[in-house]
């Protein structure tokens, strides 16, 4: 009887204890909102330096704070709940339980988790955080650099690729998945010439380099040929984008997107068929450019082939095999018979043709995902771009590893190197554009504002170092392709 009603006793301190507990979490959750909205209240009311957004974010931060303290709390009391109740248990067998000594164990365990999970957390947050608060400095800086000119807006649907003219009169060329080709003045953003030979999107276009003659590949298994004259427009005064309003970056919906009903290509010149056609393809050719000197070209398709064809006779020459994936893209070098090809095999080969009776293959890997662009800079130097998020720098006399890796926030379209700067473009799946040295230093990003830039992916961009306008052309997937302005001298300055 004696141990009976002890047990009861402790029974029902035990039960007094979970019902004052229960009552303490009660109010502490019940007055968890009112003090939120109270510092918040506080802090809004105070004077402070810091963005809205950013004193929004330390509210909630420190709200998660708080929520995983109290959280830790009520483990704690539920921890000490059983500890109590083992007691009573093991109270008629002469046993007990160090709770103290066991609560302090477990609840250092159970601390040092989370804690260090919210320590992560927090880093993660912080660092991202910071990151913006840096990017939205750095934006300032590069606006000043890097300054965009003209709009080039007349495709129905998205544009692939974007190239400039190495002959005079220098044009714009765009190729689009609307089955057409443009050719556009530079200076107005006029157009010049349609291209409606291709049946299919038209994926690549590359201007030849001695006379105006160009070079598209398409969704319909073949690559043409096709001749261009164009009379160039009188230069009318542009406006300064500079002076737009609106500098903060804003997501847009499709409704931004330029009409296609109210185009300027519909009146331009039209060609309608080719000079010559290559037909040797199974599958989509994505991409094809000129050999030097004009008198070859190789294209690369889908059927993970590159072929190199003789233009004057549109005859096969070589049929490039060894690709395990499709292939997406193929270089030439500027003043050696050397061709690139990146595949989504995870690697890219370099095709060498210098000696006419053979030719040899070498095979860079180093990418984890698809090659998206391998192109070709001054020396020996070879630049790949990946859906891996990195853009590689290689030397041809060492294929082993790459010389320098740049690592992106999102998967790399079609790069293009300014040769005589040594300065890479990368254009980004997230619509932005980015500058990098050879040596994988950031240099700048072009603006994207509620104002300039692309507003959907952006798939290609291309140099123009000779033009006094605009030194570098972008396009997306947005259906217009952009002129921008590269303080050059600045840029290294600043770098």
């Amino acid at each position: 009887m004696p141990i009976e009603s002890g047990s009861c006793a402790s029974a029902r301190q035990a039960k007094q204890k979970r019902k004052s507990h229960s009552l303490s979490i009660r109010r502490t959750n019940s007055s968890e909102q009112e003090r939120a909205g109270l510092q918040r209240d506080m802090l809004e009311g105070q004077d402070s330096k810091l963005p809205s957004s950013v004193r929004n974010t330390l509210l909630e931060l420190f709200g998660q704070i708080e929520r995983e303290f109290e959280n830790l709390y009520i483990e704690n009391l539920e921890l000490r709940r059983e500890i109590d109740t083992l007691n009573e248990r093991l109270a008629a067998e002469g046993q007990t339980i160090d709770g103290a000594e066991l609560s302090k164990g477990q609840l250092k365990t159970k601390a040092s988790h989370s804690t260090s999970q919210l320590s992560q957390k927090l880093k993660t947050t912080y660092k991202a955080s910071t990151s913006k608060i840096v990017s939205s400095f750095k934006t300032t800086t590069s606006r000043a650099i890097c300054q965009l000119v003209k709009e080039y807006v007349g495709h129905r649907d998205g544009i692939w690729d974007v190239s400039v003219a190495k002959t005079q009169p220098v044009v714009l060329g765009t190729a689009s998945a609307d089955h057409t080709a443009l050719l556009w003045s530079i200076e107005t953003g006029k157009c010049l010439t349609k291209y409606v030979g291709h049946v299919g999107s038209v994926n690549s276009i590359k201007f030849h380099p001695t006379e105006q003659v160009a070079l598209t590949a398409s969704g319909d298994q073949t690559a043409h040929i096709w001749r261009y004259i164009v009379q160039l427009p009188t230069p009318q005064p542009t406006a300064d984008c500079n002076q737009m309003s609106g500098e903060d970056e804003v997501e847009f919906s499709d409704k931004d997107e330029p009409d296609g009903d109210g185009d300027g290509s519909s009146d331009c010149p039209t060609v309608r068929a080719p000079l010559t056609s290559l037909k040797s393809h199974q599958g989509v050719v994505i991409a094809a450019d000129w050999l030097v000197g004009g008198k070859q070209a190789v294209t690369a398709s889908w059927d993970r082939t590159a072929n190199l064809y003789d233009v004057e006779t549109s005859e096969l020459v070589h049929s490039l095999t060894g690709h395990d994936q499709e292939l997406t893209h193929c270089c030439t070098h500027p003043t050696q018979r050397l061709v690139v090809t990146s595949s989504r095999d995870t690697t890219f080969r370099l095709w060498d043709f210098r000696d006419p009776s053979i030719h040899s293959v070498n095979v860079f890997q180093g990418h984890t995902d698809t090659v998206t662009s391998a192109v070709f800079t001054v020396g020996d130097n070879v630049v790949s771009g990946s859906d891996d998020r990195t853009v590689k720098v290689w030397d041809l006399k060492n294929m082993r590893s790459p010389i320098a890796t740049i690592r992106t926030d999102s998967a790399v379209n079609r790069i293009n190197v300014c040769v005589g700067q040594r300065i890479i473009a990368l254009p980004h799946d997230n619509r932005q554009v980015r500058l990098f040295d050879m040596s994988g230093v950031r240099l700048a990003r072009l603006p994207r504002s509620n104002r300039q830039g692309h507003r959907r992916m952006v798939c290609c961009t291309a140099w123009s170092e000779d033009h006094p306008i605009c030194n570098l052309f972008t396009c997306g997937f947005d259906r217009q392709a952009i002129g921008w302005n590269i303080n050059i001298p600045a840029l290294l300055q600043e770098k």
